[in-house]
């Protein structure tokens, strides 16, 4: 199925997590946020959030020193 993940169309497995879709992002799921069609998802709910067809996903992460975040580049 397709979302669109950081601006950029990514064909993931059905019935993945937002968790399962870090992991084969190879992105720890302590360090970033992820927003979902516009909310932001709970990291204690991270295992239990599907990714559905057409979602939109943001993942940030935080920068040191600060409140300032930057996007993640995610290579197809």
């Amino acid at each position: 199925m397709n979302i669109l993940l950081n601006g950029q169309i990514k064909g993931v497995p059905e019935g993945i997590t937002v968790l399962g879709l870090l992991e084969i992002l190879n992105i720890l799921h302590q360090r970033v946020a992820v927003e979902r069609n516009d909310e932001i998802v709970r990291k204690d709910s991270y295992g239990s959030t599907r990714v559905m067809e057409g979602d939109r996903l943001e993942v940030v992460s935080f920068m040191q020193g600060g409140c300032a975040h930057a996007r993640l580049e995610i290579a197809n």
